[in-house]
Parts: C-alpha cells; structure tokens; sequence
C-alpha cells in the first residue's frame, strides 16, 4: 500500500470545507430520517425553554403578592399560587425526560446512519481506495468521529436551541419590563459575540490537527496489533514504542491547544456574566431604595440576568463542541461521499445493475478469453508499471507470471480483475471490452486466492460459503476434501463448524490457505487467479494440494503468480516479466531451453532450494 499523506488529507478535508459548505447539512438530512424523533426533541426543548423563562415570572408574582402587598385577603388565593409550583415542577419532570428520551434516540439512530451510510459506501469503492488508504484513518471516520458527531448533534443541538430560545425569551421579557435595566444586558451580549468569534477559527484549527493525529495513532495501533509477531521476532519494541510515543505527544500537543481554547472559553464569559449581574445589582438596588423600583421587579432582573447568562455559557460550550463536531462532520461526509475511481457506465448499471442489487438474469456466461490491447498503466503516484502491453490469453488456459519484485506481474492480475483500469488502452473479455459488462459480473466470475489467505470470523463451513452464498453443505464439503482440508479439519473437535478464529488465528497458515482454496473452487469461476497462493504453505501440503489444484484449472483461464518456479512447470505458457514487459515467453521447457532470463532465475532457485536441503539435513 502506497504511504496514506496525513498532510494532504488535512488539506483535502479543508477543500472539502471550503467547497461544499454542506457538511453540516447532509448531517442533519440523517438525522431527519427519523423525523419524529427530531419533531418531540424539539417540542420538549421548547416546553423548557418555556418553563424557564416562566418560573421566575411566578416566583415575582409571589414575592410582589405576599410580600409587598398590603391587601389582608392576598393569602386567600395562596392555593392556587401552590397549585401553580405544583403544576411547574411536574411539567418540568415531563420535559426533562422527554428531551433526555428523544435526544438519546437521536444520538443512536444518528451514529447508526451515519456508520451504515460510511460502510455501504466503502463496499462500492474499489480496491484502488483501500490500496492507498490507511485502514487507521478509515477506522477513525467510522467509529470515533460517527460517535462524537452523533453526540454533539443530540445533546448540542438541545444546548444550543434551549440556549437561544432561553435567551430570547428572557431579553423581550426583560426589555417589556424595564428597558434601562435591559440595557446592561444588551450592551455585554456584543462583546461575548466577538470573543466567540475570534476563539472560534483557533478551536477548529486546533481540533482538526487533533483529529490527524488521532488518526495516526489509530494506524499506530492497527500496525501494532497485526504484526506483534513481526516486531517481537525483529526486536524492535523499542523503536516501536518510540515512534508511537511520538504520535501520542504530537496528539496531545494538538489536543492541548484545543482544551486550551475550550477551557478559555468559559472563565471569560462567566467574568462577564456576573459583572452584568453586580452592575444590574447596584443600579437595579438603588432604584429600590429611591423608591423607583419594585423589589420584586429587581429580584426579577437579577434572576432573569443569571438565568441569561447561563444560556449564554451554554451556547459558548456548545459552539466549542462544534467547531470540534465539524472536523468531524468534515472527514465523515466526505467519506460518505468519496466517489470511487472506478465505476460502471449509466448504459452497464441500468442493464446488470449494481453491486448492491445486481440483474443476474442478464449476466452473460463468462468463457474466459483474456486480452491486452495496447494497454499502459501508472498508479497515481509513480512511474509507468505498463507501456503498450499487449498480450492475448485462450479461453481454459492456465498461465504463470514470474519475475522480480515490480515487475509488474500484480499490476496485470489487478487489472484483470478490474481493481484498477488501464491509463489508455483496452482489455477485452470474450471479445468484448470489460468495461462493457458490470464489475460486478466480472467479479462473480473471478476466484481470487492471496498469498496471504483472508478469513473470517465464524465457522470453516461459512468461511468457505462465501465463495457462494447458496451453496449446500454438500458442496462445501466437498470442496473442503477436493483440496485434502478435510484431513486436519477431521481432527478439530467440531469439524466443519469449527470456528476458524478472527482472521483465521486459531488455524495455520497452511490450514487457512487450504480454506481460500476451497472457498474459490467452490464458487466454480470461470477465471482463477493464484497470487502466490501455495508461497505460504509447506512443500508436504503444497504437495497435497497441488494435484487438486491442477484439476480445479481444467477448463478454467488461471493466472498464476508465482514465487516458486516449481509450481508453475506445467503451465500452458510461462510469460517471464521485467519492467513491465514480457521479455519471454513458452512452457517450461522451451524457456530452460533458450537458456536466458527465465533459465537463470530458476537455476537461482533451484541452487538455494539444494542448499537450504543440505543446511536442513
């Protein structure tokens, strides 16, 4: 895999900002897939909002009633003054629970969506995207990014509409009551709308370099994990441990900078809140000692002015979460809506359909033919692998690939299977270009087996299955028995529904391979591709297997990748690749005996194998 530029993508997701400034509305087109939900987050936000801005209303009421009226009879209605406390505090506990309710709905269905729009996505990019990917940054996206969006659009969206409804509906009851007071509020309110303003491009600078380190240490940690076994046969825990120590202090530095900006935050406006409060305070309270304001109507003011700066706060915090939410915003949507490289033509989608729901009723049957017409191929970064490659391949023949590394014998099997396309030039399958038919269809005709065999968490028998879904026991099993699995699969306490392990671990390799080999034949394709399949398997079970493998090829079009030159003998033409091209080409035979490039690499390898016997023995 080329190497994943953390720089270029924190440079992509700014690009992606700046050109679609939508980020934010595609997430809340999510969260209105669940409109009812959004519909009763709202209403209880509202009823709150509504009973705060009523409850010191009340609270004046009671003090200006009993407290500063002389009447004699004002303690008559004293029940109803009651009854009203009464019916406050109920509807308070039916809002809090129904915005706690609906905003917990929001968070999970939100998180839900956004993962399953994020993973159906990645299953119709090609293998290009995963190629040049890093699986930590893919990780990231889906799982702590989707969780901490779908956080801040459920409890930050509750923040900030009962912060604003809150806030206004105290500033119109201040300004109708007395508009002098007001004015303190009024003239406070500008200067917390500047700092907001200018801390605001510091918190989301500082949360995006978070969010690249972050995903850093997440590929750290995926590396650490998958090649243990290599680091500690290496011994190289120690320079491990140092680079992903670097990683982590890059990440707190950023995330430093960020609590930093957030922390900073509230102290400022919680200084300018209160001074409001003692300046309404001493104005408010020498009114009341001239005799020009009612104290009840001073007790308003100074609860009304706590309760609006305490939104305010509110609205300040959740502005933070946001500039943090929306460099998650950023990276999740713009891998929701990562358009991949490769893609069938409207005319090939509307007759074979998609990945997702394919026509296989119009699937034409695949006879095998391969060819190259005047194909040159370079990866996105890098030198050309192909330069006008032509190369013609009958229909049921079996052929090998060898060469040295870059060679460019992958890069033909990749593009056979359409895991990338050519730069110019064709290849044609049965005649046709491939690009004619579906990807999907070309791809339920191929069996691919890895160097490195792929399985799954789950039995031997569903391992195999996914080869074809549909298929019966009985062909899995036989399958399983055609390539010899069946001899160590015997020994397992539950046979075939033994569980293999995550990635297989609880399995050799060999024993994997063996699997990969079944799970192919088993999905009966028309053309067979071996990527130094049998490289990991010991010489006793690549002796066992390769007479099943033999009779798997007959009739089938195979491309053989090949380290060792031993397995490949008895293949119908050897093409012999170097930079690029095809610099021989025959059987076995007829190369050993032009004695030349062919013949060196195998005299090569069979003077190491002699040696490695005699070192053995």
């Amino acid at each position: 895999m080329e190497d994943f530029d953390y720089e270029q993508e924190a440079l992509n997701d700014l690009d992606y900002r700046s050109s679609n400034k939508g980020p934010w509305k595609k997430i809340f087109k999510t969260v209105l897939l669940h409109k009812g939900l959004a519909i009763g987050l709202i209403l209880s936000v509202i009823m709150l909002a509504t009973l705060d801005v009523c409850y010191p209303l009340l609270n004046s009421h009671a003090i200006a009633t009993y407290f500063e009226s002389d009447n004699p009879n004002r303690f008559n209605t004293i029940w109803l003054t009651v009854s009203a406390y009464i019916g406050v505090s109920l509807a308070y506990g039916v809002c809090v629970f129904s915005f706690l309710y609906f905003a917990g709905r929001v968070e999970v269905e939100t998180s839900y969506e956004l993962r399953k729009e994020a993973y159906l996505n990645l299953q119709k990019l090609p293998f290009s995207y995963f190629d040049k990917t890093a699986q930590g940054w893919i990780m990231a996206r889906v799982t702590s990014d989707s969780r901490k969006l779908s956080e801040i659009i459920s409890w930050g969206c509750v923040d900030l509409l009962w912060g604003l409804l809150s806030m206004f509906g105290i500033l119109g009851v201040l300004l109708v009551t007395n508009t002098k007071l007001s004015i303190i509020v009024l003239i406070i309110l500008p200067i917390l709308i500047i700092i907001t303003f200018f801390i605001r491009k510091k918190m989301l600078s500082s949360y995006r370099d978070a969010r690249k380190e972050n995903s850093k240490i997440t590929a750290a940690y995926n590396e650490g994990f998958m090649g243990a076994k290599a680091i500690k046969s290496l011994v190289i825990e120690d320079m491990c441990s140092k680079e992903f120590h670097s990683k982590a202090h890059a990440y707190k530095r950023a995330s430093l900078r960020a609590v930093f900006f957030s922390a900073i935050f509230g102290p400022i406006t919680f200084i300018l809140c209160y001074v409001g409060v003692g300046v309404t305070l001493y104005y408010g309270g020498n009114l009341v000692l001239k005799d020009l304001l009612e104290a009840s109507v001073l007790y308003l003011f100074i609860d009304y002015t706590i309760k609006f700066f305490d939104p305010v706060i509110s609205i300040s915090r959740v502005i933070g979460d946001f500039q943090q939410a929306q460099a998650s915003a950023e990276r999740i949507i713009s891998l929701i809506e990562e358009q991949p490289e490769i893609t069938d033509r409207e005319d090939v989608i509307e007759k074979y359909g998609t990945i997702f729901e394919p026509k296989y009723e119009n699937f034409e049957p695949l006879v095998g033919e391969v060819e190259f017409k005047d194909v040159t191929f370079k990866y996105a970064k890098g030198e050309e692998v192909l330069k006008n490659f032509n190369l013609h391949i009958p229909a049921g023949s079996s052929v090998a690939l060898v060469g040295h590394t870059g060679s460019g014998k992958s890069t033909i099997v990749n593009l056979i299977c359409r895991f990338y396309e050519p730069t110019t030039g064709d290849i044609l399958i049965d005649g046709h270009s491939y690009k004619d038919r579906s990807i999907t269809w070309l791809h339920s005709n191929i069996g691919y087996v890895l160097q490195t065999p792929q399985l799954f968490s789950g039995t031997i028998m569903d391992n195999v299955r996914y080869g074809k879904l549909n298929a019966t026991d009985e062909e899995v099993i036989q399958a399983l028995k055609t390539v010899a699995a069946d001899e160590f699969i015997s020994k397992l306490d539950d046979g075939y529904q033994a569980l293999v392990g995550e990635s297989g671990s609880k399995l050799s390799v060999g024993e994997r391979q063996l699997i990969s080999f079944a799970r192919a034949i088993v999905a009966d394709p028309k053309i067979l591709v071996l990527d130094e399949a049998t490289s990991s398997i010991d010489t006793q079970t690549e002796n066992m297997i390769q007479m099943a493998v033999e009779r798997v090829m007959e009739g089938r079009t195979t491309f053989m990748i090949a380290h060792r030159l031993s397995t490949v003998v008895n293949a119908d033409v050897i093409l012999v690749m170097k930079d690029g091209c095809v610099v021989e080409s025959g059987t076995h035979h007829e190369l050993l005996m032009k004695k030349g490039y062919y013949f060196e690499l195998y005299k090569n390898q069979f003077a190491e194998d002699a040696l490695q016997k005699i070192l053995n023995n």
